[in-house]
């Protein structure tokens, strides 16, 4: 299994590992060197061999050297360990000559990213990486999204028509609890990422009768810092803070451009905390009328969004508890079970059809 050290995946992978005791994976991380945190993380799973690197991400910037060369290291690993199935939550390395049958996790892409953040078509300077995700695609398996939305974007901006399959992202409830609420509004993930738009969060502060806090890096890959005047930046917490924060935090907003799934939503719900969502169609179809959805790019919209959940207790309230309940449904139980036919079905033996 490959995994990235930058974002949601390693938490996706983390879950899945432990929801899979009787598999043993390999995992190789890239992206950026793993931390101490991760590293103890992955130490607590006995079924999983770490082979860290910081090889950069076919989403990165020029990164295709880089690419090529994780992929003969992948394939070292792959020699050494012998696995039964090749697990990617990346596109590019599913068309090297792999000997085992691979299975590609469509967790986000740039082309689906750039047509929701930026409101148009992806710059020529990524007919590589269309390219390369294209052949990913068409060379995987099988290929699993964690929401239907993520899975018609492939064949919309890659025409890919393959084997494809809904399994949701899941988290261990046993994680988190709703604790005394504050009147505060919460908000995590990287503050410089224009399609989490936490920036909106800080617009529509001085209109939010109560204060918000965000959790997340400021500093942006290109070493520019992000200021906040009207919200509260926590800075990048270690994971038992942000579960204590959303433990205390009566409301979390995530007014994102783009999220395929969002699994800080989902953390924030098992917490108890009521959610107002950016409206777009995964999270709608992750969450339907267990949040509040408004506009990413009306910040008048979000500020009266959260205004009337801070005025309505009873309100806020029920918006809370049904949230939870839906949660309960994104069990690590159940994405294991997806995964478990998922890695079935790439090893049965597939009919060949005979050409006379």
């Amino acid at each position: 299994m490959t995994a990235d050290t930058v974002g949601g995946v390693w938490t996706y992978s983390i879950e899945l590992i432990r929801a899979l005791p009787h598999i043993e994976f390999a995992l190789a991380t890239m992206g950026a060197p793993i931390t101490a945190e991760q590293r103890a993380e992955a130490s607590q799973l006995p079924n999983v061999q770490l082979f860290p690197s910081s090889y950069a991400l076919e989403w990165m910037d020029d990164p295709w050297q880089d690419v090529d060369r994780a992929g003969d290291w992948l394939l070292e690993i792959a020699r050494s360990f012998n696995p039964h199935v090749v697990h990617l939550n990346g596109y590019a390395h599913a068309s090297l000559r792999w000997a085992a049958p691979v299975l590609v996790v469509a967790h986000s892409d740039v082309l689906s990213w750039w047509a929701a953040v930026k409101k148009c078509e992806a710059p020529r300077g990524y007919s590589e990486y269309r390219k390369r995700v294209a052949e990913g695609l068409n060379a995987a398996d099988v290929v699993v999204a964690p929401t239907a939305a993520m899975l018609r974007s492939l064949g919309e901006n890659f025409s890919w028509r393959g084997d494809g399959r809904v399994i949701w992202n899941g988290r261990d409830p046993q994680l988190f609890s709703s604790g005394i609420k504050r009147d505060v509004i919460f908000s995590a993930g990287r503050a410089w990422d224009e399609a989490k738009n936490l920036a909106a969060l800080e617009a529509a502060a001085p209109q939010v009768r109560w204060p918000i806090e965000i959790a997340g890096d400021t500093s942006h890959p290109n070493g520019a810092e992000l200021q906040f005047k009207y919200v509260r930046a926590l800075g990048k917490l270690p994971g038992h803070q942000l579960v204590e924060r959303l433990a205390t935090s009566a409301i979390y907003a995530l007014p994102a451009r783009y999220e395929p799934f969002g699994l800080s939503a989902l953390e924030a719900a098992l917490s108890g905390c009521a959610l107002v969502l950016g409206d777009v169609p995964s999270l709608r179809e992750v969450w339907g009328d267990a949040a509040r959805f408004v506009d990413a790019d009306d910040h008048h919209a979000l500020a009266a969004a959260l205004n009337a959940l801070i005025d309505d207790v009873a309100e806020r309230d029920k918006l809370a508890d049904r949230a939870q309940r839906r949660a309960a449904e994104f069990s690590p139980q159940r994405m294991a079970a997806g995964y478990n036919a998922a890695y079935s079905d790439c090893l049965t033996p597939r009919a060949v059809e005979m050409v006379p």
